[in-house]
């Protein structure tokens, strides 16, 4: 598992920002041309920003909160967003991703708590 963990650390921008990336595709696609995929909206949010914010958590850069609010703001920009790109802004989509936001960053601290021997 640590192995795991130091690869994440490691690599936690190259991640984030194709997790990023990929969010903000997704999230401004026009709706009928998304595949259907099983689950609830929210629950495709809250794992979505769930795993945005893993790495960054579990690197802990320099000025990393910071960054968590920056990405709750792109949530609610994305959501005022949606509406001119054929899509639906809801802010109860806002409110998964930021909850989202906030179990990435317990089940991170978590993660560092049970296996705390990381070299990096």
């Amino acid at each position: 598992m640590n192995a795991v963990i130091n690869l994440i650390k490691t690599h936690w921008l190259t991640i984030t920002m194709c997790l990023l990336a990929a969010i903000a595709t997704l999230s401004l696609w026009p709706a009928e041309s998304l595949p259907r995929v099983p689950g609830s909206d929210k629950t495709h949010h809250f794992i979505s920003y769930g795993a945005l914010v893993f790495p960054l958590a579990l690197r802990k850069p320099k000025y990393w909160l910071w960054v968590i609010f920056a990405f709750a703001a792109f949530s609610g920009a994305i959501e005022l967003i949606q509406p001119y790109v054929n899509r639906y802004g809801e802010w109860l989509d806002m409110a998964a991703n930021v909850a989202g936001l906030a179990c990435g960053v317990v089940a991170a601290q978590l993660l560092l708590f049970f296996y705390p021997n990381n070299t990096k």
